[in-house]
């Protein structure tokens, strides 16, 4: 299996709604930066989640884009490894990782994910949840992740 990168926001939002267990029943192990790490003191970091620090300085092209230093950290440890994913919801990330190369997938994509596994029933409950703790999820990105998850017609 390759390796998946995660940020932190997919991170604190699982566990939030207490869904972690989808991480490594998807993936396998997760690997986090530093800063990651201490952005997400809040969750309990798992045993299937691994702390991989960066060989090399953040690239210019990550420093350049502004991104916080977590985002900043899990793309840089993304290219480093190779990563087949990169887990992150922050727009701005996910437009910097995509122009690098990197595959992404958010929160959203998790659950639906999740779903077609059957390791949840139903994407609405857990998008609600987050919803409900305040989670940013545009309502056409909610419409649209119901859709193709077979909960709402299009």
């Amino acid at each position: 299996m390759t390796a998946v990168v995660a940020d932190t926001s997919p991170l604190v939002a699982l566990h939030q709604i207490s869904l972690m267990r989808i991480l490594p029943a998807l993936f396998g192990v997760i690997l986090i930066p530093p800063a990651v790490a201490q952005e997400a003191m809040s969750v309990n970091l798992e045993s299937w989640i691994e702390i991989r620090p960066l060989q090399h300085e953040i690239p210019a092209a990550i420093i350049d884009a502004d991104a916080d230093l977590g985002e900043s950290e899990a793309i840089s440890l993304a290219l480093e490894v190779h990563a087949s994913r990169l887990i992150v919801d922050d727009l701005q990330a996910r437009r910097l990782a995509t122009s690098l190369g990197l595959s992404i997938i958010g929160t959203t994509g998790l659950l639906l994910a999740a779903k077609q596994k059957g390791l949840i029933p139903a994407v609405r409950g857990p998008l609600d949840d987050l919803l409900a703790l305040g989670f940013h999820l545009h309502p056409d990105l909610y419409r649209d992740t119901l859709v193709r998850a077979g909960e709402e017609r299009p």
